[in-house]
């Protein structure tokens, strides 16, 4: 706005004037518009769009080798050393070969390379994602026939497999780990689908619906429903993995069933490696600002456990499960089955909302922490072509990772860069050094697993403090965990989401409501309530709502509003109509008993014969209007002016005067009389306003 030195003042302060707004173009104009700029190419444009597509190319152009090349070279060795061996054990999660793992480690960091905007992200398998995927992978194994994956039948391989083999589910050229990868792929194309259709949508917004509570509720439920999947490895017992609702309980109830038929192997490797694992950890943490390179405990204790078990012959001796063959090289690849992508198009859905979530968020968080900017709808693309490209050479459903990407940060990393460099780590083992892992036993990757949950399992000691931080988003938080621990982990996202979505409406659905007062002789007002000392200015009440005026509160808006000034004035209108013109306010048109919710409280209810004569709404809290919030208020100056108290608005936001004026409550003309006459710039101007047509109005009535 803009003060014009020509315009008249009223009282000490200049008048502002509005600047013209443009006119708006119609809607056929605006379509028009933008297709001609969309559809209009040039070498420039052209190559803008492909650097947008590819940021690699934007970058790689200015990288400076002696500033950051033995950051992101050390980085990404390290990376590539910790992916070995967690690719190994996360194929446990996914009921799919270790190989697979692997695969989905390589090309997911080279397509990351190419098209993401973080610098630090490192995208590859999420323990989280791993487990989706394998209640998914086990699911369908069972309707197709085949017994649980890397167990040998469950009690539901006989009845499936009737029913499959009259389905025809059951494919004829395709065993139970050929099925399962088939399963694994088709899942992964359909959710990076859903993500490249969400950022050509510019839909990266939706990924903030997910509230850092309902995240991580989310990953402290899945924390221990994994946990939960591998007791069975670290005990060495064979108990079907179980479906659906219930899993948790229904797998430590089988453990229970179970315990005595422990491997004693299996059980003493697993103490020691959990001892070794959990011991380091601690240690790195304790040390993490003297250690420059974390230390590759996992690939230590996976190397010295493979020679161990290999001398000792665990798995012909004792009969300890281990890893098997690991093939070298690459499998041709191979176009997803439709007909298995059909089946799994539901429960693609949270798989494609979490990796989203946490990837825009962990890029955004690294971003702030460094000092530059990421593009989420770019993240949508870049993450979802790292499902859809390698779902066609048997990879499986990727994401960023925090663990990962935290020691990426701290080993200094540049730039991507630093995921090439993982990534031929980890072609080196796909070439040559995947045999070497096949007596490595599963009770060991189960331990590597299980360690890695130590950080999503602490935030439970987060609790607390975040409930007395905000009640409502620990309720969130352990909504959502307990759900997916009682029921599953889509169960627990969607009761997350639901929750989270319903505080945010309850929020806005009864704000704070209070009465205001005047700060001595300043021009400033605060709660009447909270602050002592505060000056109410005589037969002036002002009024703060501090939340929007929408149609699921305005009753909750007028209660408050009547309740803390005494007067219902849409009953003491009707009842001055009903009894004719010239009738003044009597006892019963104070509140009295009418049920305030928890304004009521704090209301202080105005005796009749002290009055008001005006009403000032601070409308700076006040973010938006709809239709009935519009209604509301024109109501309110209706029921108000019967009465003869004027309604007065202060501090609007243009986006509420607008509102306003569209909804018939202010004049069609910017600026007009109407205007003025009710909008304010302060809440002290309005209250100097009414005082001032009250002392007008006393001195016409004492001159007549």
């Amino acid at each position: 706005m803009e003060v014009s030195p020509e315009c008249p003042r009223r009282g000490r302060g200049p008048v502002l004037v509005r600047r013209r707004s443009p006119v708006p173009l119609g809607l056929r104009e605006t379509l028009k518009a933008r297709l001609w700029r969309s559809c209009a190419c040039s070498t420039r444009s052209a190559w803008e769009w492909v650097q947008d597509l590819l940021p690699a190319t934007r970058w790689l152009r200015q990288y400076r080798p002696r500033e950051a090349l033995a950051g992101d070279v050390m980085s990404g060795l390290v990376i590539g050393i910790i992916l070995v061996p967690q690719a190994i054990a996360y194929s446990l999660l996914a009921g799919l070969q270790p190989i697979y793992s692997l695969y989905t480690s390589f090309f997911a960091n080279l397509i990351y390379f190419v098209m993401g905007t973080s610098r630090h992200v490192s995208v590859g398998i999420f323990s989280l994602l791993c487990l989706m995927v394998g209640q998914v992978v086990d699911r369908e194994l069972l309707l197709a026939g085949f017994g649980p994956a890397q167990d040998g039948p469950g009690p539901a391989a006989n009845s499936s497999a009737a029913n499959a083999s009259a389905a025809g589910l059951r494919p004829p050229d395709c065993g139970q780990d050929c099925y399962a990868i088939r399963v694994a792929t088709a899942l992964t194309l359909v959710a990076g689908i859903y993500q490249v259709l969400m950022g050509i949508l510019r839909l990266g917004f939706v990924s903030a619906y997910l509230s850092q509570p309902l995240l991580d509720g989310f990953a402290m439920g899945a924390s221990v429903t994994i946990l939960t999947s591998q007791l069975r490895h670290l005990l060495g017992v064979q108990i079907p993995r179980h479906q659906g609702l219930g899993m948790v309980v229904s797998t430590w109830l089988s453990l229970l069933r179970s315990i005595g038929q422990a491997n004693l192997c299996d059980v003493l490797t697993s103490a020691t490696c959990l001892v070794v694992l959990l011991a380091a950890k601690e240690l790195a943490d304790r040390c993490r600002h003297r250690l420059k390179v974390p230390l590759p405990t996992e690939l230590l204790v996976i190397v010295t456990a493979t020679l161990v078990s290999h001398y000792g012959q665990f798995h012909e001796r004792f009969g300890s499960s281990v890893a098997g063959d690991i093939p070298t090289g690459f499998v041709a690849p191979r176009v997803p089955d439709p007909g298995l992508m059909w089946r799994v198009v539901l429960d693609a859905v949270p798989l494609a909302l979490v990796a989203s979530a946490f990837s825009i968020s962990l890029a955004e968080m690294f971003a702030r922490s460094h000092g530059y900017s990421v593009r989420a709808n770019q993240e949508l693309l870049a993450v979802g072509c790292c499902n859809v490209l390698p779902a066609f050479f048997h990879c499986y459903v990727t994401s960023a990772a925090l663990s990962k990407t935290l020691v990426k940060t701290a080993t200094g990393c540049r730039t991507q860069l630093s995921s090439v460099v993982s990534a031929a780590v980890v072609l080196l083992v796909l070439l040559a050094l995947a045999p070497l892992f096949r007596d490595l036993q599963r009770c060991v990757l189960a331990c590597v697993i299980v360690v890695s949950l130590r950080g999503a399992l602490r935030k439970v000691r987060d609790v607390p403090q975040l409930w007395r931080l905000s009640p409502a988003d620990a309720l969130v938080w352990v909504a959502t965990a307990a759900t997916c621990v009682l029921l599953s982990v889509e169960a627990g996202l969607l009761a997350g989401l639901v929750l989270s979505l319903l505080s945010l409406a309850g929020r806005t659905q009864r704000p704070r409501a209070v009465l205001l007062a005047q700060i001595g002789d300043t021009g400033f007002y605060e709660d009447a309530a909270e602050f002592e000392g505060l000056v109410p200015e005589p037969g002036v009440r002002v009024f703060r709502f501090a939340g929007p005026l929408y149609y699921a509160n305005k009753d909750f808006f007028l209660r408050s509003l009547y309740g803390l000034t005494g007067l219902d004035a849409g009953q003491a209108a009707a009842r001055r109509k009903e009894r004719g013109p010239g009738a003044g306010a009597g006892e019963g048109d104070a509140v009295g008993g009418v049920d305030l919710g928890p304004v009521g409280s704090s209301a202080a209810l105005v005796p009749p014969e002290g009055g008001f004569h005006a009403v000032v709404i601070d409308c700076a809290p006040l973010l938006f209007l709809d239709a009935a919030g519009v209604a509301t208020l024109r109501d309110l100056r209706r029921d108000y002016g019967a009465l003869d108290i004027t309604l007065l608005l202060a501090c609007c936001s243009p986006l509420v005067r607008d509102t306003l004026r569209r909804g018939g409550f202010l004049g069609d003309d910017p600026g007009d009389a109407a205007e003025e006459a009710q909008l304010f710039h302060s809440v002290h101007g309005a209250v100097q306003v009414a005082r001032a047509r009250r002392r007008e109005a006393a001195a016409t009535d004492s001159t007549l």
